[in-house]
This record gives structure tokens, C-alpha cells and sequence, in this order.
């Protein structure tokens, strides 16, 4: 079993984080909170500073100011390398090596032990594909080797970037199905997206614009605070909140 963040439930702690890129303001002023054994989704479109927010968490992301907690500890520290796993939107394994291939060359960087990528591969439901060379696979099941080369070790949180953008329906499906198995088994998801029905497979959301967190609750909490039906509903419905109080402020 994974063990829980020290931090009071939570795997992520953000306060007042301030992000730069190219001279300009990215994230302003984000705090948030990921709990701990949960599968919580950060919603928005493209290019509102999902990935930077995720390269913060995952501590390859200089910041300019406020605090990032993650598993009790600031976000990059070295105690957080074999307890952190991140999954980048590009493909992040071998296309011409088979799966086993891939998982045993990145077991062998991480100095994984023995036995891990038999584990890894059953985790993920590769077992009758672990000697395709990964290039010839769908793409459900190549997300699906990127996912299993996050598994090696013990990585307490995973952070998976568009992990299921181009995939059909049914493939989607399978993948939230198997980030909630995860979550069962005491690994903490967060997981990004700019498809708004994906929402509702999530246990906790974050949902962004323009660099900011419009929301921090729960699908059911969002739709009883917005009085919408849906998420995207309540997005819109949010969207239109931030800009009245803005404009109202350019007013004065």
C-alpha cells in the first residue's frame, strides 16, 4: 500500500503561487489543495497554464513567488524523485523498443526492484501486448506504456498531462477506469484536461483560466454552487462571474 502524504490528507498544497514565462505572468496567485488517494482533475482550455501549474507540482518549473507543498515537502526537493511521477502530453517512451523493452530500460534507471515491470504491465492491462514493439500499438495502449513507465518504484503521486487527448470514447473510458483503480490502491491522481465532460470521472476538481483557479470543489459542490446541470455549464456560468467583478473593477 502507498503510504499517505504527511501533509493533514493532502498531496498538494498550493498557496499565492506565482509562475513567469517569457516576461510575462502564467499563474497568478493559485492556491489550491489535492487530496490525498483521489483522482482530481484540472480543467480548462489550451493553453490557460495547465502544463506550467502540472511542472510546478512535479518541480521542474522555476516559480516567482508563493509556496508549493507536495507529500509534505516543498514541490523539486530531492526526497520527492522516487515519489513523484510525471506524465508529459508527448509521447515519454521508445517507439521501437517493445513495451517490456521500454519498462525494463526505465526500471533500470530508477534502480526499480525486481519484478516491477511484471507488476507494472499487469497494473496497466498490457500483459498480452508486453512484446509489441510499443510504436505499433493504439494509441490507448501506447498512453497506456507511458503510464506504466510512471509506475516503476513507488510514486506516491502521479501527474499526467492530456493523458487522453485524441483517444476515442471508449478508450477514454477505460483509462479513467483504470486512474480510479489506481486511486483504490492509494496513489493520488491529478490528472489535466481540456475536455470538459471529463469532469464528472473526477473526485475533485480544479477548474482554470487565464493562468487563475476559478474553482476548488468537489463535481457535486460545483454544480450545487453554480445551479447548473453540468460542469461545463458551471465553467461558463463562473467564467461570466470572474469577468462581471473585472469589468466592475475596470469601472471604477
Amino acid at each position: 500500500m502507498v503510504k499517505n502524504s504527511e501533509s493533514g490528507g493532502a498531496a498538494v498544497v498550493a498557496r499565492e503561487l506565482r509562475v513567469d514565462r517569457g516576461g510575462r505572468r502564467v499563474l497568478h496567485d493559485v492556491s489550491f489543495t489535492v487530496p490525498s488517494g483521489t483522482v482530481s482533475g484540472l480543467l480548462g482550455p489550451s493553453g490557460c497554464g495547465k502544463s506550467t501549474l502540472m511542472r510546478s507540482v512535479v518541480g521542474v518549473q522555476i516559480v516567482a513567488g508563493g509556496s508549493l507543498e507536495v507529500l509534505g515537502s516543498p514541490a523539486g526537493s530531492a526526497d520527492l524523485r522516487s515519489r513523484v511521477s510525471y506524465v508529459t502530453q508527448a509521447p515519454s517512451v521508445y517507439a521501437d523498443l517493445t513495451v517490456l523493452e521500454n519498462l525494463r530500460y526505465f526500471a533500470a534507471l530508477l534502480g526499480a526492484p525486481r519484478g516491477d515491470v511484471e507488476r507494472v504491465v499487469a497494473e496497466v492491462g498490457l500483459e498480452s501486448h508486453a512484446a509489441l514493439l510499443t510504436g505499433s500499438l493504439s494509441g490507448g495502449q501506447g498512453a497506456r506504456v507511458s503510464l506504466a513507465a510512471a509506475l516503476l518504484g513507488t510514486p506516491e503521486l502521479l501527474v499526467l498531462d492530456e493523458p487522453t487527448v485524441g483517444l476515442d470514447p471508449v478508450l477514454r473510458r477505460d483509462l479513467w477506469a483504470l486512474f480510479h483503480q489506481l486511486a483504490e490502491r492509494g496513489r493520488t491522481l491529478l490528472v489535466s484536461s481540456h475536455v470538459m465532460d471529463e469532469a464528472q470521472r473526477c473526485q475533485r476538481l480544479l477548474l482554470m483560466r487565464d493562468g487563475r483557479i476559478l474553482a476548488d470543489d468537489t463535481p457535486s459542490g460545483l454544480l450545487a454552487r453554480t445551479g447548473t446541470d453540468d460542469v461545463e455549464a458551471a465553467f461558463l456560468s463562473m467564467v461570466d462571474a470572474q469577468s462581471s467583478v473585472t469589468g466592475n473593477e475596470v469601472s471604477a
